[in-house]
């Protein structure tokens, strides 16, 4: 797989416009990662729910009939984890279990799969899946080298979609420039300042005047102190 123009999907994220739209980007990404699938799937605040990706209709329509969410591991490890998810790590072995995983095969979901488990503001929650069929070998070589990216897409269109979710109060998402946001979700990630200037493409100098200057904004004491008061107030989603 070639290198991800990884700035240029973010910019169209950004100019999405309407819910609907991240259907487009969802897409964009599966094709520009060469996977399978890839799905976004979301629980607002009022516990309503949208999911966008690239698994079959007959799947989709499957999975939800049969109360799938309620048993799939998947689901289950992502709720107990704020780290990213393997599914070859999770514990397959109950019958109902073994069941989503020969089907999920049957319908061509790929026995490898990738979940970021992502929390919003006012118990907002969402899930964002690559999912292939390959060998582990070849899949720990693809997370391996991009994990990082994945982890960074997904906040950023978890983001996105919560400019859409209803009675949202777009201005404190204002509160921060959307650099200074992005450097304090992945601070907040637990990425290191250089980490964070690379995933960015900026120096380390310019870094620090996004960081001082969401500081100031917050009224915090230092770093932690902002980061802390970004996410109580929703300004970032980790």
């Amino acid at each position: 797989m070639g290198k991800l123009n990884l700035d240029q999907i973010l910019k169209d994220l950004d100019a999405t416009s309407a819910l609907e739209g991240l259907q487009d980007i969802i897409v964009a990404l599966r094709d520009a990662f060469n996977v399978d699938h890839m799905v976004y799937h979301w629980v607002d605040s009022s516990g309503d729910q949208y999911g966008c990706g690239t698994y079959s209709p007959e799947w989709v329509e499957l999975y939800t009939a049969r109360n799938y969410l309620r048993v799939d591991p998947v689901i289950q490890g992502c709720y107990q984890r704020f780290h990213p998810v393997d599914w070859k790590r999770l514990d397959w072995s109950s019958k109902p279990a073994w069941e989503i995983f020969a089907l999920a095969m049957e319908y061509g979901i790929g026995n490898q799969g990738y979940s970021i488990p992502i929390r919003g503001p006012n118990g907002q929650f969402a899930l964002f899946t690559a999912s292939h069929n390959c060998d582990d070998d070849a899949w720990a070589e693809f997370t391996e080298a991009y994990n990082r990216d994945l982890i960074l897409i997904a906040h950023y269109f978890n983001r996105k979609a919560l400019e859409f979710e209803p009675g949202r109060q777009s201005e404190q998402s204002r509160a921060l420039s959307p650099r200074e946001v992005d450097a304090m979700t992945l601070i907040a990630m637990g990425y290191s300042r250089a980490q964070v200037a690379e995933s960015l493409s900026i120096s380390q100098n310019t870094l620090r005047v996004y960081i001082e200057s969401a500081r100031f904004k917050l009224g915090a004491l230092n770093t932690t102190h902002a980061v802390a008061r970004a996410l109580s107030r929703g300004l970032i989603v980790v």
